[in-house]
């Protein structure tokens, strides 16, 4: 019998049979997203986990954000979402990437306070109104007629819901390996989740296998400090909301260490004892982060790999060794870790382990991350074969949002790809055939000029006012901003700074100087030469934020590129316009390619835009498609007018 969490008195009472508008299974960071964005859409919600005080625990490294994924985070928080509070609550190692790049790719990262993380994510799920969470296991699901009916727990137990997503997390058949001892797990220490995808496959749903890994956490007091690399937090530290004023909690370094040769020998000679090399393991991992042992097997030829040791939190005693992801033998990791400068009485706390977990390919869903075949089923998540807790969120909040929009007879929120890395996200999982796990990168957005960490609030937070997931303050406050902005465009226009006014700073800044009055928007585009002392230099008042600043400079420097860029956002949109109707026939286009066909048939696209980006869907095929359209599309004009 499952049990529903009373937070009202602090203790637990039985419920049976109660129904709810939307049911999420999973209590991980898609989970969270999902349930709190219904819950404050005003769904009666219920989140299903095995164990209340297991919300919000990070499996991996406690970090959020890095490259493209700190992106995520910001347009999470922009629509209304929790990720970034939380993160800014218990961070405590916060860092700005790529700052010697381009403002285009720089992205924020945190290391969190693992069990703070936990703790602060349980205490907003269960203060939520509308949201009860209910420990037990989603087993399966019932179904009429293509749209579901309730949840099924564990086992035999119906729980009535208008809608059900699924977050999963590596929990379906859940497998864990450390060399040649596997067992069924989700995650270290806890149950995996059956019979779940059994029941979708029954369903008609198509199934797949996906591995990842983790490396070893090892005692803080076993490290030696002394020799290795600091790498301090920035100072003052740039918070992932846009709502939350300063970061005020203490931080920490992390530090940086290398493998050598030696540590490379004794890796290899635990091969004949990896589950991936003997063939164990089936699923397939990320290739953008290689465990350690297929690093030295793959990359013979470098002498060391890198580590970085990350705190698990300020006062906890767990370093966590980013770069030593692995399912060898307990003796072999620990041999090997001890090879490592600064590790050489390194006592692990947690070994490192594979963990194999099932998936659903994700051309099964739509781009509001409803399924394709069953209504009101959504799946968010690694279920859509995704990693990292940052795409996962961004799923959740996506699932959570069009589910309440739906019930509440709304159109969809679909962000497309030249507005959000989240549209970018779930084009590609729908348009792109997953082989491994995905991560976001920024090299997977065409329009990455246009999607700056730093304005993700003037992309998205008209859409989370819109629905309701942010109040008018913020919304003003993101207004006020955009003001301030034009504002200083308009005077960088108008001001021009004479040699007199300028040649002094050009000398400081080992600048070109100028002969003659020159204007401010024209020198804004020395790079060596930042805004604020060109203000200062023209007598400006520079009551500016630092973000607004960062803000009127890119758009200067790169007006040529961002016009470019806006260019081909208006072609991209003129071809996504191009609807395709939902009951048009692939077969009756003789002269499609079969691959294309085949294609075509599972993702089923809303538009020619999407179409072109299915994988194995050809450009011939598509001028092809595009005929056939116009002579759909007359056909039924013809039928139209003989019935009227």
């Amino acid at each position: 019998m499952y049990r529903e969490v009373d937070v009202s008195r602090e203790t637990q009472e039985v419920v049976l049979n109660r129904a709810y508008d939307i049911v999420i299974a999973g209590g991980g960071h898609a989970g969270i997203e999902a349930a709190l964005a219904a819950a404050r859409l005003g769904m009666r919600t219920a989140l299903v986990t095995l164990r209340h005080d297991t919300i919000g625990k990070m499996s991996c490294n406690p970090a959020i954000g890095g490259l493209a994924k700190g992106h995520l985070v910001r347009e999470i928080d922009a629509l209304g979402g929790e990720m970034a509070k939380l993160t800014d609550a218990v961070g405590i190692h916060f860092k700005m990437l790529n700052k010697s790049k381009g403002p285009a790719v720089w992205s924020p990262r945190a290391q969190a306070d693992r069990l703070a993380y936990a703790r602060a994510a349980q205490r907003v799920i269960l203060d939520q109104n509308n949201l009860k969470v209910i420990e037990a296991s989603v087993t399966g699901l019932q179904v009429i007629n293509g749209q579901v009916q309730a949840a099924v727990l564990n086992g035999n137990e119906v729980l009535p819901c208008r809608a059900l997503i699924l977050t999963c997390g590596t929990f379906l058949n859940g497998k864990i390996y450390i060399g040649l001892n596997t067992f069924a797990s989700g995650r270290a220490g806890e149950l995996p989740a059956r019979g779940l995808t059994e029941a979708l496959v029954d369903l008609g749903f198509v199934a797949g296998r996906l591995k990842t890994g983790t490396p070893p956490r090892i005692h803080r007091d076993s490290v030696d400090f002394t020799g290795l690399e600091e790498q301090k937090p920035d100072n003052p530290a740039v918070p992932f909301s846009f709502q939350t004023k300063g970061i005020s909690r203490s931080q920490v370094s992390c530090f940086i260490t290398y493998t050598r040769p030696e540590t490379h020998e004794l890796l290899k000679s635990g091969l004949d004892r990896s589950p991936m090399y003997t063939g164990m393991i089936h699923g397939t991992g990320p290739r953008y982060c290689p465990s350690i042992e297929d690093k030295v097997v793959r990359f013979a030829d470098k002498e060391r790999h890198q580590l970085f040791l990350e705190p698990e939190g300020i006062n906890h005693p767990e370093i966590y060794v980013n770069g030593f992801a692995t399912s060898l033998p307990e003796d072999i990791q620990l041999k090997a870790l001890r090879s490592v400068p600064g590790m050489e009485k390194a006592q692990i706390i947690r070994l490192g382990y594979a963990v194999e977990y099932d998936f659903f390919p994700s051309y099964q869903v739509q781009h509001t991350l409803e399924t394709h075949d069953i209504g009101g089923l959504y799946f968010a998540g690694q279920i859509n074969g995704t990693s990292g807790y940052e795409e996962a969120a961004a799923q959740g909040l996506m699932a959570g949002i069009n589910a309440a929009l739906k019930l509440r007879q709304q159109d969809p929120l679909i962000l497309d790809r030249s507005e959000a890395y989240i549209g970018v996200l779930i084009d590609d999982l729908i348009n792109k055939t997953i082989m491994e796990p995905y991560r976001m990168f920024t090299s997977r957005a065409e329009f990455r000029l246009l999607l700056r960490h730093d304005n993700a609030d003037l992309r998205l937070m008209d859409h989370g006012h819109r629905i309701g997931l942010l109040p008018g303050e913020v919304l003003e406050k993101m207004q006020l901003k955009q003001q301030r902005i034009n504002s200083l465009l308009e005077k960088t226009a108008k001001i021009n700074l004479s040699p007199v006014q300028f040649n002094p700073l050009a000398a400081e800044h080992k600048s070109t100087p100028i002969s003659q009055s020159t204007p401010l928007r024209q020198l804004m585009r020395r790079p060596e030469i930042p805004l604020q002392a060109l203000l200062e230099a023209g007598g400006v008042s520079n009551g500016y934020h630092d973000d607004e600043l960062v803000h009127v400079e890119f758009i200067t420097k790169y007006e040529g590129y961002l016009k470019r860029q806006k260019e081909l956002v208006a072609k991209f949109k003129k071809i996504e316009e191009r609807p395709i109707p939902a009951d048009f026939d692939y077969r009756s286009v003789p002269s499609l390619s079969n691959e294309s066909r085949e294609k075509l048939l599972q993702v089923r696209p809303a538009s020619l835009g999407q179409a072109s980006r299915i994988s194995g869907v050809r450009h011939s095929d598509i001028t092809v498609l595009m005929i056939f359209l116009e002579k759909y599309a007359r056909q039924k004009s013809d039928v139209s007018r003989e019935t009227s």
